[in-house]
C-alpha cells in the first residue's frame, strides 16, 4: 500500500479531483483513508433514493470514505452545515471545495477494482482482482 495525501483547494469537484488524483498515479484501486475540509456546493445521494440532493452553503466535511476503482468511485461523505445540521450520503459529482479539502487516499498497486453489474443487488458492485489476474 502507498498513501498519498492530497489537498484540493478551492473550487475544485471533491470527487473529480480524488479520481484524478488515483489515475494520474496510474493506480487502478485506491481507498479513501480520510477526508476534511469545507464545501460552498454538495450533491449527496441519501440511501434509498435514485437522485442526489443538491445542497448549497457553507458546509463542513466531518468524514470521507470509499473506494475508487478505475471505472468508478463508491464514496460516501458525512458534512455539516452552517447550522449544525449533519446529513450524510453517497458522494455524486457536484461536491465543490470552499476553502480546502485534504484528503488522505491509500494506493493499492498490487491490485485492481472496478465497477461491474451484480445481478443480487442490480447495481454496479465492486469487483476486486489481484493485478495481472
Amino acid at each position: 500500500m502507498q498513501t498519498l495525501p492530497i489537498r484540493l483547494t478551492p473550487g475544485q469537484d471533491l470527487r473529480q479531483a480524488i479520481e484524478a488524483a488515483v489515475r494520474s498515479h496510474g493506480s487502478h484501486a485506491a481507498f479513501v483513508l480520510s477526508g476534511v475540509g469545507s464545501l460552498s456546493a454538495a450533491s449527496l445521494r441519501f440511501a434509498g433514493a435514485e437522485l442526489p440532493q443538491h445542497l448549497s452553503g457553507d458546509m463542513e466535511i466531518l468524514s470521507l470514505s470509499g473506494s475508487v476503482a478505475r471505472n468508478g468511485s463508491h464514496l460516501h461523505m458525512a458534512l455539516s452545515t452552517a447550522t449544525g445540521q449533519v446529513l450524510g450520503g453517497h458522494v455524486a459529482p457536484g461536491c465543490i471545495v470552499r476553502t480546502t479539502a485534504e484528503v488522505l487516499l491509500a494506493l493499492l498497486p498490487e491490485w485492481e477494482f472496478a465497477r461491474e453489474p451484480d445481478a443480487a443487488t442490480g447495481y454496479e458492485e465492486l469487483a476486486v482482482r489481484a493485478k495481472g489476474r
